[in-house]
């Protein structure tokens, strides 16, 4: 299996995210069948409306569902979210995302840490069937 290893973009992306989180992300890329980047971490509250306007006030897809986001800084500090894009990177094609995904939760069990993955939002193990489609997207489960 092929080795990748996370670019100084991706690990950049990285600043302020929970560090439980980078941990994850950065076991998953090392036992990932495909390689993956990091496209967003912490975001602002003005960079997330900016995200819920698309698709509603401005031209584009929806992309978010929500003005509260776990991509925000906490309390503790940190960022508790992630998106992350598998590299070649096709966004109608879910086979890369679904192994990202796999990396991240195996990388979560390997580290004790629980994750939540926004194609999976009800946590059944079974991506996408409630319109679930937020694959990029990893978080902390509290």
């Amino acid at each position: 299996m092929a080795k990748f290893a996370l670019g100084a973009t991706s690990r950049g992306r990285l600043s302020g995210v929970h560090p439980q989180l980078v941990r994850v992300v950065e076991r998953a890329i090392e036992i990932s069948p495909v390689d993956f980047k990091v496209i967003e971490g912490v975001r602002t509250p003005a960079r997330q409306k900016e995200l819920y306007a698309q698709g509603r006030t401005k031209p584009g897809p929806v992309v978010t569902w929500t003005v509260n986001s776990n991509h925000f800084v906490k309390a503790d500090g940190f960022g508790h979210a992630v998106d992350l894009l598998p590299s070649p990177y096709d966004w109608k094609a879910t086979g890369p995302f679904d192994q990202v995904s796999r990396a991240m939760f195996e990388a979560a069990k390997q580290l004790g840490v629980k994750i939540r993955w926004g194609a999976d939002w009800d946590q059944d193990g079974k991506p996408r069937e409630r319109g679930e489609s937020d694959s990029p997207h990893f978080e902390l489960a509290h």
